[in-house]
């Protein structure tokens, strides 16, 4: 197969699935089978677009011309392969857990459900691989339009004050600024193509260009920087496979993902590095690293506690962006794979105590671990890669982030990496400590091993032995991406 054919198969395979979901709304096997092979056959298709391509970079796939030097266009690079074969590999394992979790939670209207989850991968993919700013803005719009359903998904009223706090922030952010940014960036540059090197140089004031890098750092809300954070937390009232999708497969990945594109391909690295124009991007992700690690240790429902963790550890990858350093951009960029497989434990960890025992709050979770030891144990290696510790992958990014710092000259900036794990250590251990270590206050728990049914339980198992699995190859990861910053120095 072709590349380019691989590529749009990546966007239009969801969109079977999605009308899979529709049409065979009653016969939920059926349903749910067509969704898990176009789910895997999606996956095929990125490992196509690997071996074809590996980490090149691929000419634009134009696929229609909005208005003279506005297209939908497509290419490779290796940024968005790794985004795409980090979306397409984990939707696999979240449609598993879904529909255990679902099913099992005895959840209403999986067809909507299924339908708007594949519409939301079709969006991720249309993100990974766009091949300029105006194609990546029509997806990312796509991709909130998709998932403000899911948030809303049970209908009580938290759930839709949830989705429109969600939805508000999301669209919000986007159109008053992002767009802006966008228009003042074609305006200026003629130009919205992703660039290595970027497309600003010489065609913008010094002065101005931290406003510009501002339009864009805050217009991109699924980062989810302070302050425009609270639709993080507020999603949290969704289904716990809808929080997997947030945190770890689409939205804040999307987000983070679209900073790093910004930074290297549209402003670059070496202008902002020369100008100093992000340095203050830098302090601010800093800031929400600590104030984030800091707020939800104060939080006794997991999910909250998890969602304010994830508001800290997508505030990384921004800071790897605004280091203006090769390092940082690497650092940032693994991140988005280390991040991912362990933030997707936690949340599928938190799904199968829900499930099996309706505990949702820290306090609740005594002597669990004893009665749920495969739970625990993926989140204890889940907690461990998002604190930073070896053999885990999460312990790389940061390492290459300490030392982006250093080769920028912030040495204070590696004692905010440090303080954010030992922060992480303190909201995230306990949970485990809790479970195996202290006597159960409920009565009613089994005395005996009971985990949550196995579709529910195994997801999170497989994805944390992918936290371990990631340690021992993010050297390739690093040589995968290296090309995205080997102009810079």
């Amino acid at each position: 197969m072709d590349t380019s054919t691989a590529l749009y198969l990546t966007m239009l395979i969801p969109i079977v699935a999605m009308a899979g979901n529709m049409v065979f709304s009653a016969r939920e096997n059926l349903r749910d089978g067509i969704t898990f092979l176009c789910a895997t056959l999606t996956f095929v298709c990125v490992l196509v677009i690997l071996c074809n391509v590996g980490n090149a970079t691929t000419g634009p796939y134009e696929l229609f011309e909005v208005v003279s030097g506005l297209s939908i266009s497509f290419h490779v690079e290796p940024l968005g392969l790794m985004f795409a074969m980090i979306g397409s590999g984990l939707w696999i394992i979240t449609h598993i857990y879904g529909i255990g979790y679902m099913r099992s939670n005895k959840e209403q209207h999986h067809a909507r459900f299924f339908a708007c989850f594949s519409i939301a991968i079709a969006a991720v993919m249309g993100i990974a691989f766009a091949s300029n700013m105006f194609t990546l803005f029509v997806f990312y719009e796509i991709l909130t339009l998709s998932t403000y359903p899911l948030v809303a998904h049970k209908g009580t009223p938290e759930a839709v004050r949830g989705a429109r706090i969600y939805l508000g922030i999301l669209i919000g952010t986007s159109i008053a600024l992002l767009l802006t940014g966008v228009i003042w960036t074609f305006t200026i540059a003629g130009t919205l193509d992703f660039t290595k090197g970027g497309i600003l140089e010489g065609k913008i004031a010094p002065t101005l260009l931290p406003v510009l890098l501002g339009l864009y750092a805050f217009g991109i809300g699924k980062a989810a920087l302070m302050p425009f954070h609270r639709w993080l937390p507020a999603a949290m009232v969704a289904p716990t496979p809808v929080s997997a999708l947030l945190h770890a497969v689409a939205v804040v990945k999307a987000g983070v993902f679209t900073m790093l594109k910004v930074g290297i391909y549209i402003f670059g690295i070496d202008f902002l590095a020369s100008t100093g124009a992000s340095e203050w991007l830098m302090w601010l992700a800093a800031y929400t690293i600590i104030a984030a690690s800091v707020v939800a240790m104060t939080k006794d429902n997991l999910k909250a506690r998890l969602a304010y963790s994830t508001v800290s550890q997508l505030a990384y990858i921004t800071l790897g962006m605004a280091l203006a350093t090769s390092m940082g951009a690497l650092g940032g960029g693994m991140h988005i794979a280390m991040h991912a497989m362990g933030k997707i434990t936690l949340f599928m960890c938190a799904g199968s105590i829900y499930v099996a025992y309706h505990k949702t709050e820290i306090s609740q979770m005594q002597g669990l671990g004893r009665i749920m030891p495969i739970t625990f144990g993926a989140f204890l290696i889940g907690a461990l890669s998002i604190i930073g510790l070896p053999p885990l992958g999460g312990s790389w990014p940061k390492f290459l982030l300490m030392m982006g710092a250093a080769d920028a000259g912030h040495l204070t900036i590696i004692g905010v990496l440090m303080v954010s794990s030992l922060l992480n250590i303190a909201y995230l251990l306990p949970i485990v400590g809790r479970g195996f270590f202290r006597p159960a206050t409920d009565t009613r728990l089994p005395k005996t091993f009971s985990e949550a049914p196995l579709l529910v339980w195994l997801p999170p198992a497989i994805t944390a032995t992918g936290c371990i699995v990631l340690f021992f190859y993010a050297g390739s990861i690093q040589n995968f991406l290296a090309p995205i910053v080997e102009s810079t120095p």
